[in-house]
Parts: structure tokens; sequence; C-alpha cells
């Protein structure tokens, strides 16, 4: 089992920065692909990123290439996601993720509760 706790979210404006992080519980965070998803009002939940269990691998959705980066620090059982040059379509409450495969589906066995993403054009 494991609990997922998000953080950092806030109001920025579009432009600026902000690092997302997601606090695991369990001592088997290391084994855990991870990712970030994202859902706006009135739209369906999409993926950002995702990460291997090790943080070799990393996939981004074609929206954010470039402007976000996920890591994954396995020592502190925690995930981020920096996110620079943040548009006003960023807007949104933002997802970890936990599972044993590694993708940008969202085939993942535990979430986190959200945190919001504002960004003022």
């Amino acid at each position: 089992q494991v609990q997922l706790v998000e953080s950092g979210g806030g109001l920025v404006q579009a432009g600026g920065s902000l690092r997302l992080s997601c606090a695991a519980s369990g001592r088997t965070f290391s084994r855990y692909a991870m990712a970030w998803f994202r859902q706006a009002p009135g739209k369906e939940r999409e993926s950002v990123a995702a990460i291997m269990s090790i943080g070799l691998g990393t996939l981004y959705a074609d929206s954010v290439k470039g402007r976000f980066t996920i890591s994954k620090d396995n020592a502190k059982n925690t995930l981020y996601l920096q996110m620079n040059s943040l548009k006003s379509e960023d807007t949104a409450v933002y997802y970890c993720a936990a599972g044993t495969k590694w993708s940008l589906t969202s085939d993942y066995d535990y979430w986190g509760q959200g945190t919001q993403v504002t960004v003022s054009s």
C-alpha cells in the first residue's frame, strides 16, 4: 500500500514556474513507476509525465515537453514536477500516481488527492 500527498500548487502568472512535490509513504517507493496527471474544469483527466521506478526513463505529454521536468528521489520517497514557462492552459488539479507499469496511461494503482495549479494570464 502506498499513500501519496501532493503539495506545491498555487497561483502563478503566465511565464512563471512552480515545483510540485508528491510525498509517498511506505518502504517500497523505489519499486514504483510514477506519474503526474492533471484535470481541468470540465475536461477529462490527462497525463502529464511519467518516470520509471529507478528514474532512468521519462515520458512527457506533447503539451508539456520542454517546459516540465519529472524527477524522483527514492531516498526521500518524493516525486517532483518542475513546471516552467507556465501557460493559462496548464491550469488544473494535478495528481500524482504510483504503479508497476511505466506509461502515460491511467493504469496506476495509487493516487494522491491532488493540488490546484492556477496560471493567470
